[in-house]
């Protein structure tokens, strides 16, 4: 019996909150598109859609992507908490070794 590879929650949250930030300008170039948003000043159309996207995606993953971030975090944790632990058992295997 195998087991699935698991993916990184590191990995798979932070495509999740690019593909929420593509889904926010998608949305919002399709407003200024048919002019329910202005369309900025001059050559700045791009950049002022931009800035709304990373406005408004932020606070959208916030919420829509607390499940995957606690995972992220779980994971984080187990990896520190696996290192804390090979760091103790070689120091005191280095102590045993010197006395």
């Amino acid at each position: 019996m195998s087991a699935a590879p698991r993916t990184s929650a590191t990995i798979r949250y932070t495509l999740m909150r690019l593909g929420v930030f593509a889904g926010c300008f998608l949305a919002l170039w399709g407003l200024v598109y048919v002019g329910a948003l202005p369309r900025g000043l001059g050559d700045s159309n791009l950049l002022w859609v931009l800035l709304l996207s990373i406005v408004i995606s932020a606070p959208l993953s916030f919420v829509l992507l607390r499940k995957q971030r606690d995972a992220m975090s779980a994971q984080i944790v187990e990896k520190v908490d696996t290192a804390k632990a090979r760091l103790e058992a070689n120091r005191t295997r280095e102590d045993t070794a010197v006395q």
